[in-house]
C-alpha cells in the first residue's frame, strides 16, 4: 500500500462528526493494518461526507431550476461546472440577495471577488464549518471555486433566502461608518455624524413600526368604514343632542337641573371609585395574610433543617470541591491554554504571510503528497520491525490517554453541570422575587405542593379536553375557510360572467346597483330600528314636556302679546334692512364689473407692449445677421472677381478661416466670461439675497420714519420737548 494515497481526517478536537463503525484510532488494530486502516477510516468518512453533499447538491439543484434563477441543470451538469462557471452561480445568488453584488467575474480579479463575497457574507453572518484553521482554507477555497466550499454556502443561502434579503436591506441603512476621533474634533463632521446616528435610530424605530402594522392585520378599507361609521353616528348624535337642547332650554330652570344632574352624575362615579379601592385593600390583606403564614412555615422548615446538618456530610463535600477545583487548576486549564496560545501562533502565522495564488496551493498540495508517501513508508518499516515491547507500551499508552479522555470528558460534564445548577438556582431566585412582587406568592413545598400537582392534574385533563375541542374547532374553522375561499372565487367568477352578460345586453352596473340598494335598505332598517328605539324615550320625554308646557302656557299669555308687537316691528326692520342690502349689492356689482373690465383693458395692453418688444428685439438681430451676411458676401465678391485663381482660393479660404476662428474665438470667450459670471454669481448669491433684504428693510424703516415725520409736522403744535440729563421734558 505504498502508493495509496492518506486523505487527512480531522481529530476529536476539529468537533467533526464521526461515523460509527470507522473509528480507528492508534491502537494495536491500527498499527497492525498500517496505511491500510488509515484509508479505510478516510473511506468511511468519505462515504458519509459524499452522503450529505449529495444531500446538498439535490437541494441547490431544485432552488436553481425554480424561480427567479429559472436554470436548467440536472445532478450532473451542475456537478460538471468548472470553478468559473459555479463562483458566477454563487453570485447570481448573491446578487439575488443583494442588487449591488450584480457583477461578471470574468471582467473582475480574484482578490476583488473573493474579498466582495467574504464582506456579503459577512454581514449575512455565514459562520463557514470548523475551527480557525479552516477559514484560511475557505477563503482559499472561494478564491480557486473549490467545490466543497462553495455548495455549502450556497445551501445556506437558497435555504434562507427571504431572511438574508432583508438583512442585507437592513446593512445597507444599520451598518456604522466608523469616523476617526481625530475627525470627530471638527464641529462640522461631529454635527453630521451625529445627525448620522440620529437618522439611524429614527429609520430602526420606523421600520419596527412598519413590521409591525404590516404583522398586525388591520387593513385600510375596514378602518375607513369604521370611521365613517362613527363619522355617521357622531352627525346623528350631534343632531340629537342640538333638538333636545332646543327642547330643554324651554323648561324653567333648565341649568339648575343639569347642574344637580352632573353633581349626580360625579358623586356616582367617586362612589364606584370607592368601592373599588376597598376591594383592592382587602385583597391586599388577605395577601398580607397569606404571606405571613408562608413566612412562618418557611422559618420552620430552615430550623428543622439546620438541625440536621452534619459536619461529616459537610466536609465531605468540601473536600470533593478542593479535589474538583485543584484539578481545573492543575490539569485542565493550563493543556487548554497552551491549545490556545497555539491557535494563535497558527493564526498569526496564517496572516503573516501573503496571499497564495492557485500556483502555491498546487505546490503545497504536491508538498503534502511527498509527506504522505514518507510517513506510509515509516509505517511499513515500523510494521517490518515488529517490536513485542513497545507494543504492550502502545496498550499502557492507549489505556491511559482513554482514561484521561474520560477524565476530561468528565469534569468538563461536571463543569458544565455546576454552571447549570447556578444558573438554575440564580433563576428560582429571580423568578421567587418576581412571584413575591407580583402577588406576594411563594414557592410551593412539601404537602402543600402536593395538592398543587393533584389541582393541576385535574386542570390538566380539562386543558387536555378542552385543547381537543380547540383542535376540533380549528379543523372546521380550516374547512369553513376552504369553503370560504371556494365561494368567494365562484362568486368572483359569476360576477365576471354576469358583468360580460350585462355588457352584451346593455345593462352593464345593474347588480351592482342592486347591491347598493340592498345595502342602503338593510342600513335604513337599522336606522329605522334605532330610531324606533329612541323613540320611546322621546314619546315619555314629549308627554312630560307637554304637561310643562300646558302649566307654562297660561303664564306666558302677556308675554305672547308683547312678543307679537315686537315681531311686527322686526318684520319691517328686516324688510327695510333687505332693501338697503338690495342697493348695497346692485352697487358693489356695478364697481365689480367695471373693474373686471379695466383689468381685462390692462391685461391686453401689456400683452401688446410685449408682443411689440419681441418685435423690436427680433428685428434688431434679424438687421445684425443681415450686416454680417453682406460684409461676407461682398468680401467673397472681392475674391471671386479677382483674375488670379489659385489667389481666389487662397482669399476664400482665409477668409472662410478668418471668419470661423473669429466665431470660434468669440464663442470661447463668452463662455469663459459665462462660466466666470455663474462662479461669481453662485459665490454671491447667498450674501447678495441677505444684502437685498436688508436693503429692503431700510428702506421700509426709512419710509414708516418719513410718514412719521409727515405726520407730526402736519399736527398742530401743542408744547416744546426739552431733554435735559437723560430726561424729556414737555411745556405747554
Amino acid at each position: 500500500m505504498t502508493g495509496s494515497k492518506a486523505v487527512p481526517r480531522r481529530n476529536e478536537s476539529s468537533g467533526s462528526p464521526e461515523v460509527p463503525g470507522c473509528d480507528v484510532g492508534s491502537g494495536p488494530l491500527s498499527r497492525a493494518l498500517g496505511s491500510e486502516g488509515h484509508y479505510f477510516a478516510d473511506s468511511c468518512d468519505l462515504n458519509y461526507k459524499t452522503l450529505i453533499m449529495s444531500d446538498q447538491i439535490k437541494f441547490i439543484v431544485d432552488n436553481l431550476n425554480k424561480e427567479p434563477f429559472k436554470k436548467s441543470y440536472n445532478l450532473i451538469t451542475f456537478d460538471s461546472l468548472e470553478p468559473m462557471q459555479l463562483l458566477q452561480v454563487l453570485n447570481d445568488v448573491l446578487a439575488e440577495i443583494d442588487p449591488k453584488q450584480v457583477v461578471d467575474i470574468r471582467e473582475e480579479m480574484p482578490e476583488q471577488t473573493a474579498k466582495r463575497m467574504l464582506s456579503l457574507l459577512g454581514i449575512l453572518k455565514y459562520k463557514p464549518p470548523g475551527n480557525a484553521t479552516d477559514m484560511s482554507t475557505f477563503r482559499q477555497g472561494l478564491v480557486i471555486g473549490s467545490k466543497p466550499v462553495i455548495y455549502p454556502v450556497l445551501h445556506w443561502l437558497l435555504q434562507r433566502t427571504n431572511e438574508l434579503k432583508k438583512r442585507a436591506y437592513l446593512a445597507r441603512f444599520l451598518i456604522k461608518l466608523e469616523v476617526p476621533s481625530e475627525f470627530l474634533q471638527d464641529e462640522t463632521v461631529a454635527d453630521t455624524n451625529k445627525q448620522y446616528e440620529e437618522l439611524m435610530e429614527a429609520f430602526k424605530t420606523l421600520h419596527k413600526e412598519c413590521e409591525q402594522l404590516k404583522t398586525s392585520g388591520f387593513s385600510t378599507a375596514e378602518i375607513r368604514r369604521d370611521i365613517s361609521a362613527m363619522e355617521e353616528e357622531k352627525d346623528q348624535l350631534i343632531k340629537r343632542v342640538e333638538r333636545l337642547k332646543k327642547r330643554v332650554e324651554t323648561v324653567q330652570n333648565h341649568q339648575r337641573m343639569l347642574k344637580i344632574a352632573r353633581q349626580l352624575r360625579v358623586e356616582k362615579e367617586r362612589e364606584e371609585f370607592l368601592a373599588q379601592q376597598k376591594q383592592e385593600q382587602k385583597n391586599q390583606l388577605f395577601h398580607a395574610v397569606q404571606r405571613l403564614q408562608r413566612v412562618q412555615n418557611q422559618l420552620k422548615s430552615m430550623r428543622h433543617a439546620a438541625a440536621d446538618a452534619k459536619p461529616e456530610s459537610l466536609m465531605k463535600r468540601l473536600e470533593e470541591e478542593i479535589k474538583f477545583n485543584s484539578y481545573m487548576v492543575t490539569e485542565k486549564f493550563p493543556k487548554e491554554l497552551e491549545n490556545k496560545k497555539k491557535e494563535l501562533h497558527f493564526l498569526q502565522k496564517v496572516v503573516s504571510e501573503p496571499a497564495m495564488g492557485h500556483s502555491d496551493l498546487l505546490e503545497l498540495e504536491s508538498k503534502i503528497n511527498e509527506i504522505n508517501t514518507q510517513i506510509n513508508q515509516l509505517i511499513e518499516k515500523k510494521m517490518l520491525r515488529n517490536e513485542p515491547i513497545e507494543g504492550k507500551l502502545s496498550l499502557y499508552r492507549q489505556q491511559a490517554s482513554i482514561i484521561s479522555r474520560k477524565k476530561e470528558a468528565k469534569a468538563e460534564e461536571l463543569q458544565e453541570t455546576k454552571e447549570k445548577l447556578a444558573s438554575l438556582e440564580r433563576e428560582v431566585s429571580v423568578k421567587t422575587n418576581q412571584a413575591r412582587e407580583f402577588d406576594g406568592t411563594e414557592v410551593l413545598k412539601g404537602d402543600e405542593f402536593k395538592r398543587y400537582v393533584s389541582k393541576l392534574r385535574s386542570k390538566s385533563t380539562v386543558f387536555k379536553k378542552k385543547h381537543q375541542i380547540i383542535a376540533e374547532f380549528k379543523a372546521e374553522f380550516g374547512l369553513l375557510q376552504r369553503t370560504e375561499e371556494l365561494l368567494k372565487q365562484r362568486l368572483e367568477n359569476i360576477q365576471h360572467q354576469l358583468q360580460t352578460i350585462e355588457e352584451k345586453k346593455g345593462i352593464s352596473g345593474y347588480s351592482y346597483t342592486q347591491e347598493e340598494l340592498e345595502r342602503v335598505s338593510a342600513l335604513k332598517s337599522e336606522v329605522d330600528e334605532m330610531k324606533g328605539r329612541t323613540l320611546d324615550d322621546m314619546s315619555e320625554m314629549v308627554r312630560k314636556l307637554n304637561s310643562l308646557v300646558s302649566e307654562k302656557k297660561s303664564a306666558l299669555a302677556p308675554v305672547i302679546k308683547e312678543l307679537r308687537q315686537l315681531r311686527q316691528k322686526c318684520q319691517e326692520l328686516t324688510q327695510e334692512c333687505d332693501e338697503k342690502k338690495s342697493q348695497y349689492d346692485s352697487c358693489a356689482a356695478g364697481l365689480e364689473s367695471n373693474r373686471s373690465k379695466l383689468e381685462q383693458e390692462v391685461r391686453g395692453l401689456r400683452e401688446e407692449c410685449l408682443q411689440e418688444e419681441s418685435k423690436y428685439h427680433y428685428t434688431n438681430c434679424m438687421i445684425k445677421n443681415l450686416e454680417v451676411q453682406l460684409h461676407r458676401a461682398i468680401d467673397e465678391m472681392k475674391a471671386y472677381v479677382s483674375s488670379d485663381q489659385q489667389e481666389k482660393r487662397k482669399a476664400i479660404r482665409q477668409v472662410i478661416l478668418e471668419q470661423y476662428t473669429k466665431n470660434i474665438a468669440e464663442q470661447e470667450n463668452l463662455g469663459k466670461k459665462l462660466r466666470e459670471k455663474q462662479k461669481a454669481v453662485r459665490e454671491s448669491h447667498g450674501p447678495n439675497m441677505k444684502q437685498v433684504k436688508m436693503w429692503r428693510d431700510f428702506e421700509q424703516l426709512m419710509e414708516c420714519k418719513k410718514q412719521c415725520f409727515l405726520k407730526q409736522q402736519n399736527q398742530t403744535s401743542i408744547g416744546q420737548v426739552i431733554q435735559e440729563g437723560g430726561e424729556d421734558r414737555l411745556i405747554l
